[in-house]
């Protein structure tokens, strides 16, 4: 009987994450570090669960010790049926091997099972924790659905190598040598047949068996690369619909199944010349053994009961032999599953604060104004250590109440002003400061905790309309939650919904606009200190935007709100407007005084059509370009 191939989980050591002397390289790839040897990478993952691997592997053990007694017991059986002599001793030995042997096999199997499935939990969760708490773009250089990959597929191939391979090739191996030591007890003669056979075989194993492994490898790395299309052609189903290319995408992702379903196939093919070669020649190996055993029979050499006995054995030599076989392919496919798990540790997590002996004084928002909330000082940054600044030498100062709306055209740096402000970018000169703190004396959720974001495209988090505003302040009352919906007029369309704030968002349609606004709510919930908006209003009607843009105001009388804006509305609120080109501040001032001066900024009025919009009564539209 077979050990079974459970799953695993993991949670090896590794040293902690050091973070860059300078923190404007906290967004760099983390440098490459010298790779262990394959099997000291999957032993990693099975490390932490060692007693319970070498009590899986002592029951194996235990269990195929009383397969291997099972023929030498039928053999006194029939010694004692040809003596005359009574069969209760014998045949009870049979049974008690088999009441053992049942109950063995049971422990061990649902032993593993469970350790199987707590390993692929631990390197679950070890995954999943790694790619939230790493910086943004470490996990977006990446495919997302790559990235599902491992944590799903790839750890199903790490729970079989990492439980049931190593177990069942120690295993397999132990049954092996012990079947063929029993045999040479029994018979050398039949010995010597049997071992050209297992000879035989384990050549044609040996060379098979690594153009299998790689095969079953490329199959699974195709795989990887279709949950990555899939998952970006998902996102993106209404473009495709629209651009009729549902065929063309199809068959783009389909590339990959085909090229995985190739390889599958390839290895596939492999194995089944492997096992039909091998079980021919332990068949033929037996009719040897048959014919041979029988004219030794006949000399006297040989007893009857003998022969049987080791027949047995032949028959059940398949099994170490599959066992073995089975084992290496799954750990083969397992060591490189093992290597793209870890792959994730190289991850680059975001940086801690460079310590606390700073003698800064504990926070005290507002405490007397006499810093500008957040600030930054002549700051650069870029996407890489190759790549040209997307901000060079930008110094701004947002004060503790107000509202200051950014443009300027595409490239202008205007996202990655923000993308620095919450710590999904750090600088790679300068500095930045929260209430005259330096950002590297906090941890990102310091800096957070201060701030709040609402994304352009807004996008939800899975889960339901309560759910969702109650990501960042999960301690929320209903009350608090109807109020943000009143200001963001959105409780009505909630109200009308069949759960009411309990409504999963998979299972109703909600619009750009909605979207943006459950986004606004849930900003709105934290009364954030600085209120980040990139264009948050973009995708609503004039009605709506207008009571959006009156909560904006009210917010901004208590706090800061910073806007990347598109829109004149936008742009009027703000006490202050800064224009960004390439990557610098160009100019800054008021609607009417950049109107004035700057010529970028009539462009862009012209251009976007902000002027257009604007009623001719509206204060501050005055010697707008028409």
């Amino acid at each position: 009987m077979n050990a079974p191939h459970p799953s695993r989980v993991v949670t090896a050591e590794r040293p902690p994450d050091t973070q860059p002397a300078d923190p404007g390289t906290a967004h760099a790839p983390a440098k490459a570090t010298r790779r262990a040897p394959r099997l000291a990478v999957l032993w990693s993952f099975a490390r932490p669960h060692t007693r319970t691997l070498v009590l899986g592997l002592l029951l194996a053990l235990v269990g195929s010790a009383v397969g291997l007694a099972t023929p030498m017991v039928t053999k006194w059986v029939l010694d004692a049926l040809g003596g005359s002599q009574p069969l209760t001793r014998p045949v009870a030995g049979l049974l008690v091997l088999l009441v053992i042997g049942s109950a063995v096999w049971f422990w061990q199997w649902t032993l593993l099972g469970a350790l199987g499935e707590r390993v692929v939990l631990d390197a679950r969760s070890s995954m999943v924790r790694r790619f939230l708490s790493s910086t943004v773009p470490a996990v977006t250089r990446r495919p997302a659905g790559e990235l599902v990959t491992r944590v799903t597929s790839d750890t199903v191939l790490l729970r079989e190598a990492a439980t049931g391979a190593l177990v069942g090739l120690i295993n397999g191996a132990v049954m092996l040598v012990g079947t063929l030591a029993l045999m040479a007890v029994l018979d050398l003669v039949l010995l010597g047949t049997t071992l050209v056979a297992v000879v035989a075989i384990g050549v044609i194993f040996a060379v098979l068996m690594p153009g299998i492994a790689a095969a079953q490898q490329r199959a699974q790395e195709h795989i990887g690369r279709l949950g990555g299309v899939l998952e970006g052609a998902l996102r993106a189903v209404r473009t495709v619909k629209v651009s009729r290319a549902e065929e063309r995408t199809a068959e783009r992702i389909l590339a990959e199944a085909r090229a995985s379903a190739e390889h599958g196939v390839r290895a596939v093919r492999r194995e089944a010349l492997a096992w039909t070669v091998a079980g021919s020649g332990i068949q033929l190996a037996i009719i040897a053994i048959l014919g041979l055993g029988a004219w030794r029979v006949a000399e006297g050499e040989l007893a009857v009961s003998a022969l049987i006995a080791f027949l047995l054995y032949a028959f059940g030599l398949m099994q170490p032999i599959g066992e073995l076989s089975q084992n290496v392919t799954a750990l083969q496919a397992g060591l490189a599953a093992a290597e793209r798990i870890r792959e994730t540790d190289d991850m680059q997590t975001e940086p801690e604060p460079a310590g606390t002996g700073t003698g800064a004084a504990p926070d005290r928002p507002g405490q007397d104004g006499a810093h500008p909330v957040l600030e930054l000082r002549d700051v650069t940054a870029a996407y890489g250590p190759d790549a040209a600044p997307a901000v060079r030498g930008v110094t701004l100062a947002v004060p503790r109440r107000g509202h200051i709306a950014i443009v300027g055209p595409s490239g202008a740096g205007k996202t990655t002003l923000f993308s620095l402000v919450l710590r999904f970018l750090e600088p790679t000169g300068g500095r930045l400061l929260l209430d005259g703190r330096p950002y590297r004396d906090r941890s990102p959720g310091e800096v957070r905790a201060r701030l709040a974001y609402v994304e352009q495209d807004a996008p939800l988090v899975p889960g339901t309309v309560r759910d969702n505003l109650l990501l960042s302040r999960p301690d929320a009352t209903e009350e608090e939650l109807r109020r943000v919906l009143r200001e963001v007029r959105l409780d009505e369309k909630v109200d009308a919904l069949a759960e009411g704030l309990d409504t999963p968002l998979s299972a109703t349609a909600v619009s750009g606009g909605e979207r943006q606004r459950i986004a606004l709510a849930r900003a709105l919930l934290r009364t954030p200190e600085v209120l980040l908006l990139d264009e948050a209003t973009a995708q609503l009607d004039g009605l709506t935007e207008a009571a959006v843009q009156s909560c904006v105001r009210a917010r901004a009388e208590r706090g800061a709100v910073v806007t990347i804006a598109h829109r004149l509305s936008t742009v009027l609120d703000a006490d202050t407007i800064v224009v960004m080109e390439a990557g610098r501040v160009r100019a800054r001032g008021t609607h009417e005084e950049l109107l004035e001066r700057d010529g970028l900024y009539r462009e862009l009025v012209e251009a976007l059509r902000i002027a257009d919009r604007a009623a001719p009564d509206v204060p501050g539209t005055a010697g707008a370009p028409r």
